[in-house]
């Protein structure tokens, strides 16, 4: 009987163990269905300040925010006048009307000019047009009969038919302003100009084969740099009649841009980019980096509005995700606090890093190891302290070096153009299509990022690439480009 009694007692305890386990499962699974709804009800019909909230505006918020400093926003102000003080001036002057040229006063006609009259400033929209050039090389001939001498030839690429002016504003209004090619051959058309949109496609193209190697000596600088952000984001590619997934990949320091088209997500592209080269590389957790970092490869960095990002999303099921969103804003605060004094990156900075910074994360740290146990792998929360404790290494890497930023977000800002297009243009033609869209855009994006206008940029370009040096091929790269001095041709 006893032996019945242990015999049974083992099974029921066996059976208890067995359902305890399924209770946790199912806890798991109602959690992490629970965080899913509560993020797609957040999605579709939350407010607009339900999102993650920039950095900035919750550090501007928090009890005891020094004001903004006047000199910031007098800088801004003082900006925008420089700038409209540059657009170019055309004077209209308004006559007054001969009924109205008598002297409310007393009547007389008599009137003379007072100065040089009131003066009112518009700022107004003058439309782009396209306009038909029509270039007259001049030709002359030797009184002898047997010699003649011709101007030289207009400058361009071998579309003869369209000048460099109109092909850098197809390639602007697409890499820059995300505008498709049929939507730019509409705008054309009522500009008078009907352009069928496969010769605006063919036109692209022929521009992306024609500065390939400017893109390519983009990416070998980037491949050079010490700090490296990357990141990728989906694309799709038009492939017999169906569209397969594809990925751009882009790569950027502080003044240079660029984008590599992959057919891909695993890690041979950041492998080809990056690998052998020294340094550090700012990403987030995807392991398709790790090629790049491995021993005696680039040191990885990893990326807190990642992390941030994860509490946040957390945070409906979790309310305690709060503590870590704020111990994460804390370490934004000695990075904010460093540029508004002008000690970004110095010694002081990093002083400020390995006190404050670093008190911060021993409280952070402290507070996972608590939390961690407390919550299901699979929930949210779970996942966003599961992700902090594999990644602290590189997250707290900004410790040694006063150079190394908090997050990738400049990667991301630097990709938002790419999924605006995407969103835009839906898809790509080909593999080939991809890879000239990348490098254009590379151009385009490392244009903005130093303040160069890339319509003026890709127009003076692309009449020098068939006569420039290739040895001096650097002097035609966004960053170090100068306008040629040539003077415009006769229009008279």
């Amino acid at each position: 009987m006893a032996t019945f009694s242990q015999a049974h007692q083992c099974e029921w305890r066996e059976r208890a163990e067995g359902l305890e386990r399924e209770n946790l499962t199912l806890k798991e699974r109602v959690g992490s269905i629970e965080s899913q709804l509560a993020l797609l009800q957040r999605t579709v019909f939350g407010k607009k300040s339900e999102k993650l909230p920039r950095v900035e505006d919750e550090l501007r918020k928090a009890p005891g925010a020094p004001p903004r400093p006047r000199e910031v926003t007098l800088k801004e102000r003082r900006l925008k006048r420089e700038a409209r003080a540059t657009l170019p001036e055309r004077v209209i002057h308004h006559r007054v009307p001969d009924e109205a040229r008598r002297c409310p006063s007393c009547g007389g006609t008599e009137l003379k000019p007072l100065g040089p009259g009131k003066r009112t400033e518009l700022i107004e929209y003058v439309p782009a047009h396209v306009e038909r050039q029509v270039h007259l090389q001049e030709t002359l001939a030797c009184s002898c009969g047997a010699g003649i001498v011709t101007a030289p030839a207009p400058k361009a690429i071998e579309q003869g038919q369209y000048g460099p002016g109109f092909l850098a504003h197809v390639v602007t209004a697409k890499c820059c302003d995300s505008i498709p090619l049929y939507r730019q051959a509409k705008a054309l058309a009522r500009a008078g100009m009907p352009v069928a949109r496969t010769t605006l496609c063919d036109l692209f193209h022929e521009v992306g084969r024609a500065t390939a190697p400017l893109a390519s000596r983009l990416l070998a600088l980037v491949r050079e740099a010490s700090l490296v952000h990357a990141d990728e984001t989906p694309q799709r590619v038009l492939d017999e009649g169906k569209a397969r997934r594809a990925y751009v990949w882009t790569f950027r320091t502080d003044e240079l841009i660029a984008y590599v088209h992959s057919a891909s997500r695993s890690g041979v592209t950041p492998m080809d980019v990056l690998g052998g080269t020294g340094g550090y590389l700012l990403v987030d957790g995807y392991t398709g980096y790790n090629r790049v970092t491995l021993p005696e490869g680039r040191v990885r960095v990893g990326c807190w509005a990642h992390v941030r990002r994860k509490f946040f999303d957390a945070l409906p099921t979790a309310p305690e995700s709060r503590a870590a969103l704020d111990f994460i804003l804390a370490l934004y605060h000695v990075e904010h606090s460093a540029r508004d004094t002008g000690t970004l990156g110095t010694q002081e900075h990093l002083d400020a890093r390995r006190t404050t910074s670093a008190r911060v994360l021993k409280q952070l740290a402290t507070w996972v190891d608590e939390q961690f146990p407390r919550h299901p792998p699979k929930s949210p929360l779970g996942m966003a302290l599961r992700y902090t404790k594999g990644q602290w290494s590189a997250l707290t890497r900004f410790l040694d070096d006063p150079s190394l930023p908090l997050d990738n977000n400049a990667a991301e800002r630097a990709l938002r153009a790419m999924a605006l297009g995407r969103k835009n243009y839906l898809f790509v033609g080909s593999d080939e299509a991809g890879r000239n869209l990348a490098g254009l855009s590379s151009l385009v994006a490392t244009c903005e990022v130093n303040g160069v206008n890339p319509e003026a940029y890709l127009a003076d370009v692309l009449m020098r690439l068939g006569s420039h040096p290739v040895s001096r091929l650097d002097e035609l790269l966004p960053h170090r480009w100068q306008p040629s001095s040539a003077s415009a041709p006769d229009s008279s």
